[in-house]
């Protein structure tokens, strides 16, 4: 949920952000409209509150002559006062479902537009030329079975399309990865977590993860439970309804989790491998902090997620999200995608976000200030290492007889291997 104090004293910046992600400014008229009626209602209420208090102190000081008119003036006041109550309650009910549709903010500089209008921020690292070391690249699903690391027959059959095992060297491969990226982050600060992937309704709603995009995330009708696509929901929602003491910095989570998407209207897209799918593992960084340090956390996610890719010596590229592919809660979004060799093109595998304080006021989530007084803070998330990371590793580190190189950062995590050699030949 947005600030509605800054809503008031800026509305036209709210609406800019609306036509930047391509949503309805309309919709800024309508929670503003909502909050003029709220704020007319809650002070109709407390009038006739006070008044009421008044007139029961009038009834206990008044005369046996004047008693019975002061109370039926007091009984048909009751009346008024539970109908205003009524309709503050309702106005606070529609306010509430009205805000939760307003989408964060962007910061200044989001490109304006959908997926396609991303900024390149830079490019980091040389693609290989296959062609000028004389073989064709295998892709990363024909690299997974040569080396036995990578079932998807099998795994459509135990539970459908987009389901896969990791086998042998595959699953040593992704244990290493996350295992690095637990590492990293714990070295610089960060608490590692295994998370809970079954949420309640509100944890969900309070990330922003019930809006557009609800048709992606699995729920469990006989339990009123969601799995998460991320651990940053279960990382959002630790310290929901909470007051967080960040005299002494940030607090900093690394969730470990599985994740579960529907991939809803994703088909006949990277629907080979293990591109994209309905269950993988990944570490997610997740920061709360104080606002004012959002956008300096966003830069030190970012950095991180850069140095987990040098580790595994891919070529990739940052880009700056378009506003109409943030998502509801994201004020801005990097995203780090990997050079895909056997379709020529760059596949995201890392994204960072500030959310600002609109997770953390959708979910009670406060600090107190020098002050005493309290607000909301800042929260941030960013991808460490997924399961996807083995299609950009596979395709880019492979060898003309099928074998594949282990990037050096990852040796230690597969008991100094340096090579995965294949098992079918």
């Amino acid at each position: 949920m947005i600030d509605l104090r800054a809503l008031r004293d800026d509305p036209d910046a709210v609406r800019a952000s609306q036509r930047a992600r391509g949503d309805d400014p309309a919709l800024v008229d309508a929670v503003l409209d909502a909050d003029a009626r709220r704020r007319t209602a809650i002070a109709a209420f407390e009038n006739l509150r006070a008044e009421q208090k008044t007139m029961s102190t009038s009834v206990a000081r008044a005369s046996a002559a004047d008693r019975p008119t002061l109370l039926t003036r007091a009984r048909h006041l009751a009346d008024q006062v539970k109908a205003a109550q009524t309709a503050s309650d309702d106005a606070e009910s529609e306010l509430h479902d009205l805000a939760y549709r307003l989408a964060n903010p962007i910061e200044p500089g989001v490109p304006a537009g959908g997926e396609d209008n991303y900024v390149v921020l830079r490019e980091v690292g040389t693609p290989r030329d296959f062609a000028a070391e004389g073989f064709e690249p295998r892709s990363h699903q024909e690299l997974g079975e040569l080396l036995g690391a990578i079932d998807t027959v099998r795994g459509a059959k135990v539970a459908g399309a987009r389901f896969y095992y990791l086998t042998g060297v595959g699953a040593l491969l992704e244990l290493a990865l996350l295992n690095a990226a637990i590492d990293q982050a714990v070295a610089n600060g960060f608490v590692p977590v295994i998370t809970p992937t079954l949420v309640k309704p509100e944890v969900m709603a309070g990330t922003g993860f019930l809006g557009a995009h609800a048709d992606e995330v699995y729920r469990l009708e006989a339990d009123d439970l969601y799995l998460t696509g991320t651990s940053e929901v279960a990382l959002a929602g630790y310290h929901a309804g909470e007051i967080l003491d960040l005299s002494a910095g940030p607090l900093r989570y690394a969730g470990w989790s599985a994740c579960y998407r529907r991939e809803a209207g994703s088909y006949g897209k990277d629907t080979s491998g293990i591109i994209r799918v309905h269950q993988f593992h990944k570490v997610e960084m997740f920061s709360y902090l104080r606002p004012e340090q959002a956008a300096a956390e966003h830069v030190r996610l970012l950095a991180w997620e850069e140095e987990m890719l040098a580790k595994v010596e891919l070529p990739y590229r940052v880009i700056d999200v378009a506003a109409g592919d943030l998502g509801l809660s994201a004020a801005r979004k990097y995203d780090c995608e990997a050079w895909l060799p056997t379709q020529a093109r760059y596949l995201e595998v890392t994204s960072t976000s500030n959310c600002t304080t609109f997770q953390a006021r959708r979910l009670g989530i406060r600090e107190r200030t020098e002050g005493g007084e309290t607000r909301p803070v800042a929260t941030l998330n960013g991808t460490l290492a997924t399961t996807r990371w083995i299609v950009a590793i596979l395709e880019n580190h492979q060898q003309p007889d099928g074998s594949v190189r282990v990037p050096v950062g990852l040796r230690p995590y597969l008991g100094g291997r340096e090579m995965l050699e294949p098992v079918i030949r």
